[in-house]
């Protein structure tokens, strides 16, 4: 039975360069064998412009989380020094052990650039461990490759898995693996969405999410 539902498994081959080599690889669906983590909306907590209320920068409406920044907005606390931003930040779920993945569909308007819209922070020697950013319509691992060319006006699945033991992270775009590097080690780790200005970044940046999920490979 087990070797049957296998072959229900979406398969897709995929080429991609790893350390240098490349690697040609089959990609099964990437929630396959992970469990779906509940959430709420305690799990969500809206980092902002710390002079502005929520409600000018983030909007929750038909299951649609919609965020923008404006490049001369206030970073998130008057102690910070950091970039503007309106991020999603998951709490609840910090994870220092095991794989993780986060889930979620992204939609980022034309002119939206030198942003970033997702990462998974924690690392050693930065502070974070990835960064998908969007720069004049291409999504980015940083400012160093690009995963996808143009991405604007059009809703994309975006899947990122963090395995600790393996030390590895993998970005699916619409259930297509893209990337696997090597993650940045750390010692605590968590997901982040939304919009957080990076350089070169435009005036208005925005982006909007839906079907969120935090979910766990079994131990």
């Amino acid at each position: 039975m087990s070797s049957y539902l296998a072959l229900l498994v979406p398969v897709c081959w995929v080429v991609l360069q790893l350390h240098g080599h490349i690697v040609v690889a089959w990609s099964p669906d990437p929630t396959h064998g992970f469990i779906s983590l509940p959430l709420s909306n305690s799990n969500f907590h809206i980092q902002k412009p710390y002079d502005l209320p929520v409600s000018e920068r983030y909007s929750f409406i038909d299951g649609i989380h919609k965020l923008w920044v404006l490049s001369t907005d206030k970073p998130h606390s008057r102690t910070s020094h950091t970039a503007p931003r309106t991020e999603i930040r998951i709490q609840g779920y910090d994870y220092s052990s095991g794989v993780w993945q986060f889930e979620g569909h992204a939609y980022i308007p034309s002119g939206t650039s030198g942003v970033c819209i997702m990462q998974v922070f924690g690392a050693n020697r930065t502070a974070t461990t990835l960064m998908l950013r969007v720069y004049n319509g291409a999504l980015m691992y940083y400012r160093s490759q690009v995963i996808v060319d143009d991405i604007y006006d059009r809703w994309f699945r975006v899947n990122v898995i963090h395995d600790l033991r393996a030390k590895l992270v993998k970005v699916f775009i619409d259930g297509e693996l893209k990337l696997a590097v090597s993650d940045r080690g750390g010692a605590s780790h968590y997901f982040k969405c939304g919009v957080y200005a990076q350089n070169d970044s435009s005036y208005f940046m925005e982006s909007q999410w839906k079907n969120i999920k935090v979910l766990k490979l079994p131990d």
